[in-house]
């Protein structure tokens, strides 16, 4: 501005009060610079500017907080309610100045307003996006952050250049002066007005309280050191979490975000770990063999919101808690911070740091931490999307068990273990990803999703835009609980578990490293003729195709997998059968069967899974990952003829039998059939009153034809 022009502004400024709107002198028409820098619409853009700036800084660059998520609900706030107010500065600040000869101050001041404009914009989707959708774009995140950098500077520039630009006339400098203290006051007037109310509404917020305490009448019979003994879980505090900061898993569903996962987990294993009428009754019957501290070996895999917060106690009803019907709930996995392969619940539980609003009741509370976990997620991710996740060693802290001489008095022993089964296989090769068949690339394949959980370019086949999400079902073996406890998508989850089970399911992932075919392959070897009254021996061969552990696994005391094998002649009439159960369900000694038989001390069985009791096993039988397995079946081809005594002790342990006389074709039928628990079991666990009978899945199938030659 010229001093001509400074000069006629301050006699113009006689004749008007410093309130006023800045005017344009009529002689030159030039703007009072004077009256602008004073302008309450001056300072209070400047002053929502800066706020924004500060707001916006603090939560990139300062931890996660209680302090920091109320600015980004104020940031979002005023960035709403600053859009008019700036708007019109905007408009009526370009219609003063825009008459003017282009320099270098109107060029930061147009990249200023085209910057501002963008950062409208792309801060109004931000908002949008997390306010009704499941996730911001983190294209338009980036765009906010950079505009927003570059618009401190440039702005900064602009207006440094105008605060220091000289002024030749004293009189004019004295009254830009007083102008540009008044713009100071009242832009940091402005911005301290908000962040006192920012900073105020941090400091009131009252977060729902947290009560970390074991029961006064707590058991520390295992030493106050190991309070959660026999089971090795650990808590990172090494006490006890409040069972509402460990459940709570519908609100993962119900917010919009993980509703696909939920529908997924909510009839899973894992869901109904602790609710499993099996395993209440076990540990019904574990509770009065050897007490309640022994139920926490179970609880650390099966039960571990109630375990955790103290409940698996004398006196506590049930030996349970709020939120402990979950089983293995999301925070049940997610909260998990490290793990050990030793097995037995072998990890250390984390107690994650929670949203505002997160735990209250009321549909505010609700959609405000909804709105702050979408908008604002670095915590979320952190705390609930671990490298950890990724890794078999995750799976093996439960997927590996052991009982050792504090839990059946006698000594160490081996149980379950589909850890080292894989980490021994064909499918483990250390170092190579592209080789290496792991745990989840099975259970949890790879399915489409909208989840906000989609993508990861942390997989060597994946992506971050792959738009797929790793499955939540954890498809394995029990094709019973789902519909014995009725719950959500129950029905589905059984189908698609059978179909699981036989090998029906692909898995298009891992198809160039994983097997094709039967999860289980059944092949039945013999000869081609044979005559009448001659020995006819047809061998069952067993093979381990795919399972990435051994088969069966889990409880093998309580799981049975079997051969039933049928002989029928040309008119379809039984010639033999073996494996069949009857109307009870039970099976003849001879079938070729794969379980296990513990033993206690005392050479009795184990059979209600009291492996608290166990020492050992008289029998197991098991298909190591890979591996056959072959049992022979002899029969006489019916004639005339007796067939030959068997003479060797390999003849003497294959099935023998006799069959009628007749026959021109033999047609031999095997079925690998698989059921998640036996009748005996059953029987003794419920009473035979109840009738509990699980189903029976066939795996696989083969069949031949002998012919019989007259």
């Amino acid at each position: 501005m010229s001093t001509n022009s400074n000069e006629a502004a301050v006699r113009a400024g006689d004749a008007r009060s410093e309130s006023a709107l800045p005017v344009i002198d009529r002689a030159t028409g030039r703007v009072d610079a004077a009256a602008e820098w004073r302008h309450p619409l001056t300072g209070l853009t400047l002053g929502l500017l800066l706020f924004e700036t500060i707001t916006g800084l603090a939560i990139y660059l300062l931890p996660f907080s209680v302090f920091n998520q109320f600015g980004v609900l104020w940031h979002t706030l005023i960035g709403i309610a600053m859009i008019v107010p700036v708007g019109w500065y905007l408009g009526r600040h370009w219609w003063l100045r825009f008459h003017g000869k282009f320099n270098h101050y109107q060029f930061l001041g147009y990249l200023s307003a085209a910057l501002l404009a963008a950062l409208f914009v792309s801060g109004f989707v931000l908002t949008w996006q997390a306010a009704f959708g499941t996730r911001i774009s983190y294209g338009w995140d980036l765009v906010h952050l950079i505009t927003g950098l570059v618009l401190v500077f440039a702005l900064l520039a602009h207006c440094l250049m105008l605060w220091f630009r000289k002024i030749n006339a004293p009189a004019a400098a004295a009254d830009l002066r007083r102008s540009k203290r008044s713009f100071l006051r009242q832009t940091l007037a402005a911005a301290c007005l908000l962040l006192v109310l920012h900073a105020g509404s941090a400091a009131m917020y009252s977060p729902a309280p947290v009560h970390n305490e074991f029961p006064a009448d707590y058991s520390w019979k295992y030493g106050e050191d190991r309070p959660f003994a026999p089971s090795l879980v650990r808590t990172e505090s090494n006490w006890a979490l409040d069972p509402a900061t460990l459940s709570g898993s519908r609100g993962c569903g119900t917010s919009g975000c993980h509703s696909e996962i939920l529908a997924e987990w909510e009839p899973s294993a894992h869901r109904y770990a602790s609710s499993d009428v099996v395993f209440q009754a076990v540990q019904h019957i574990m509770l009065e063999d050897v007490g309640a501290e022994a139920t926490r070996y179970c609880a650390g895999c099966h039960d571990p919101v109630a375990l955790l917060s103290g409940n698996k106690n004398v006196n506590v009803e049930g030996l349970t808690s709020i939120g402990a019907d979950e089983g293995v709930s999301c925070i049940g996995c997610h909260a998990i911070v490290q793990t050990d392969i030793r097995g037995n619940a072998d990890y250390t539980m984390g107690q994650p740091v929670r949203y505002i609003g997160e735990r209250k009741e009321g549909a505010a509370n609700k959609w405000m931490s909804d709105f702050l976990i979408r908008v604002y997620p670095e915590q979320h991710k952190a705390a609930f999307a671990r490298p950890l996740y990724k890794t078999a060693e995750f799976c093996a802290a439960c997927h590996k068990q052991f009982i050792n001489e504090e839990v059946n008095q006698i000594g160490w022993v081996q149980l379950q273990n589909q850890y080292d089964n894989w980490r021994k296989s064909r499918w483990y090769h250390e170092g190579d990803a592209t080789k290496t068949v792991t745990c989840r690339e099975c259970h949890m394949p790879l399915t489409d999703s909208l989840d906000p959980a989609a993508g990861d370019s942390g997989d060597y086949n994946r992506t971050a835009g792959d738009r797929k999400h790793r499955s939540h079902r954890f498809l394995a073996a029990n094709q019973v609980i789902p519909i014995l406890m009725n719950l959500p998508g129950g029905e589905e989850h059984v189908r698609l578990t059978e179909q699981w089970l036989r090998g029906e399911i692909e898995v298009p992932e891992i198809a160039d490293k994983w097997t094709a075919g039967p999860v289980i392959r059944l092949e039945l070897a013999g000869p081609e003729t044979v005559e009448p009254g001659e020995q006819v021996d047809v061998q069952v061969i067993v093979t381990n195709n795919k399972v990435g552990h051994g088969f069966p696994t889990g409880p093998l005391d309580i799981i049975r997998s079997w051969v039933e094998l049928t002989v029928t002649d040309q008119d379809g009439k039984v010639v033999y059968e073996v494996g069949k159960p009857d109307e009870q369900g039970m099976m003849d000694d001879d079938t070729m069967i794969f379980k296990a038989e513990g033993i206690d001390r005392y050479g009795n069985d184990i059979d209600v899974h009291n492996l608290w009791e166990m020492v050992g096993a008289r029998f197991k039988r098991a298909l190591f990952p890979g591996t056959s397995d072959m049992e022979t079946y002899s029969f006489a081809c019916p004639g005339l003829v007796t067939p030959p005594t068997p003479e060797t002790d390999e003849e003497k342990t294959a099935h023998t039998f006799g069959a009628p006389p007749q026959a021109s074709v033999l047609r031999v039928s095997a079925v690998l059939n698989y059921q998640k628990a036996d009748a005996a079991f059953l029987d003794k666990l419920f009473g035979k009153e109840a009738g509990i009978r699980t189903p029976i899945t066939a795996l696989s199938e083969a069949t031949m034809t002998i012919r019989v030659e007259q």
